[in-house]
């Protein structure tokens, strides 16, 4: 029986993470819903006027033997700017900040070992912002917010944002796509 580990990543709106990740071999859920705020059980209303201090989030559950976290972190970071702060494409405010939520000190080693390579390759002009802080609480959001993309994808948010970054994943990361959701 697979021994499943944990990561909790905040990479802009939590529809585009959470549709992006759940396609990867090895991710066995993915569930979106709010970290890194002090107010207990947030409504996606109380995170929307930035005074809990939630980001937008996902919570994956991941075989290490299928996919590694290092996988993990090159996705997210390959699918979103992690150079803006609190801004995701038309997503602005503290609740669609970039952090990394980290489980464990592997955890956070990897990230801050990804974080330096990825400034020292000159890939980005400007510096990550991305938070790499330890994983307190995660709370699932309403339903409505679960499976969005895959519900509709025919929504114009779906289309002009979430398309490009599955687009993106799918050519960048073909081999570590699940068979059920490549396209020709």
């Amino acid at each position: 029986m697979p021994q499943f580990e944990l990561a909790i990543f905040a990479g802009g709106c939590f529809w585009c993470t959470e549709a992006i990740f759940k396609r990867l071999k090895g991710v066995q859920s993915v569930i979106v819903g709010y970290t890194g705020g002090h107010t207990e059980n947030p409504s996606y209303e109380q995170v929307c006027t930035e005074r809990t201090g939630h980001a937008e989030s996902i919570q994956i559950k991941f075989d290490p033997n299928q996919i590694s976290f290092q996988t993990l972190l090159d996705v997210f970071f390959a699918t979103h700017n992690p150079t803006i702060l609190n801004q995701q494409d038309y997503d602005v405010g503290t609740m669609y900040r970039s952090a990394i939520f980290y489980h464990s000190d592997s955890q956070k080693q990897m990230a801050h070992s990804t974080i330096d390579k990825l400034q020292q390759s000159g890939k980005y002009s400007n510096p990550i912002v991305t938070q790499v802080v330890p994983f307190t609480k995660f709370f699932p959001s309403e339903k409505y917010h679960q499976n969005f993309y895959d519900s509709d994808p025919s929504k114009p948010y779906c289309q002009v944002v979430i398309d490009p970054k599955i687009k993106k994943l799918l050519h960048d990361f073909s081999s570590q796509v699940k068979p059920e959701y490549t396209r020709s």
